[in-house]
């Protein structure tokens, strides 16, 4: 039996890739796991994984080190999978006494623009280019990446292009899954949103897109289904904006759900959505509830991305778009409208598509030998 740690700050211990895939996939390998959080509050064991988790993301860099080194140095691991930079780096001292193997997981896009944003010009840029030096250091601690797609790969695996990784898609386990195919209702459409309400995100690009479906077909029966919530004051005053401009008459807005409840809370939805903003890091920047819109069987329109082009053929369920050309999305939802077999076609494939590519247990068993064969 192998002790494999889990080190996270900005993710929570129950996070749907730590916790729900690699953690439970190395539990049922017969491994010991851990999952140590700095960004919420608990203590315990949850279905055979140890958890120790604090919200301590507001205090400094060497406090939140100590909590890293501290659990190290209880728990003895064999293997430390890192989420984060200060993740990597806390495990220095350990790796001085113990020689194991330390696994950088690179899901997020460092440093990302929310890092820098509060900077003006030239700050911003002395910013950006000292957490990219962090990003290269937790590079050169690691000895093994993981990388959550190929546009992540840049800078680490030009930098060290002789240490050992592979690329680790966010598929889901089908557990997880609630699949609901619908039939489109004649003359009626509930379009669904999930995520953050910012404008970065696009729930502004969301509600031009429907106004206008709304002015293309007035007689249209339309319901808006919204999950999530702001998470920033400036969001929350964004998204009452948006909703007092376009005054919708059907839209239900839901909080933010459990991920084993996540596929079950957007059920009722007959096309899913994702217009986030086109820039540089969402380019890079996979938008992984793609794959859950599919295991249900639901049409997607999303953000024309270079991320997603290259790792999803979404025109067998779906359009990639401009989000920022509603009349063009507002057209896509038309399609549907006029063309109801082609909405069957694309919901069908939708499950097709995860069922014979984009599922976890086609990757699971690659994740748990990598992270063996890193200990050897």
């Amino acid at each position: 039996m192998s002790k494999i740690l889990f080190l996270t700050t900005a993710h929570r211990y129950n996070d749907d890739r730590i916790f729900y895939h690699q953690a439970k996939s190395l539990r049922d390998q017969g491994n010991q796991v851990k999952i140590c959080s700095l960004s919420s509050e608990f203590q315990g064991t949850v279905e055979g994984i140890e958890i120790e988790s604090y919200s301590v993301l507001e205090k400094n860099t060497k406090e939140k080190s100590n909590v890293f080194e501290r659990v190290c140095d209880m728990f003895q691991p064999d293997c430390i999978i890192c989420s984060e930079p200060l993740a990597v780096i806390a495990t220095k001292k350990f790796r001085k006494k113990k020689k194991i193997s330390v696994v950088y997981d690179i899901t997020e896009w460092y440093p990302s623009m929310r890092m820098v944003e509060n900077f003006s010009f030239p700050l911003n840029i002395v910013h950006a280019f000292k957490f990219f030096l962090i990003q290269l250091y937790a590079g050169f601690l690691s000895t093994h990446y993981i990388f959550g797609e190929d546009t992540k790969k840049f800078p680490l695996a030009y930098f060290f292009p002789f240490k050992k990784s592979i690329v680790l898609p966010y598929y889901p386990d089908n557990i997880y899954i609630h699949e609901n195919i619908k039939q489109l209702e004649p003359n009626k459409i509930t379009l669904c949103y999930t995520g953050q309400f910012s404008e970065e995100k696009g729930i502004g690009n969301f509600f031009a897109a429907i106004n206008s479906l709304r002015n293309k077909k007035p007689e249209l029966e339309i319901s808006i289904l919204l999950i999530g919530g702001a998470r920033k004051e400036k969001d929350e005053k964004y998204f009452a904006d948006q909703v007092k401009k376009y005054q919708f008459e059907n839209i239900k807005i839901g909080t933010s759900t459990s991920f084993e409840t996540f596929t079950e809370a957007y059920a009722e939805a007959d096309i899913c959505f994702d217009l986030r903003t086109l820039n540089y890091e969402n380019h890079h920047c996979l938008p992984i509830k793609i794959f859950y819109y599919a295991a249900s069987g639901k049409p997607v329109i999303y953000t024309d991305l270079k991320a997603t082009r290259q790792h999803v053929d979404v025109s067998k369920f779906g359009f990639l778009v401009d989000p920022e050309d509603s009349d063009a999305i507002a057209d896509c939802i038309l399609q549907y409208l006029e063309n109801p077999e082609l909405y069957s076609e694309h919901a069908q494939n939708a499950r097709i598509e995860y069922e014979q590519k984009y599922n976890w247990n086609f990757i699971k068993d690659s994740f748990v030998n990598f992270i063996k064969n890193s200990m050897k």
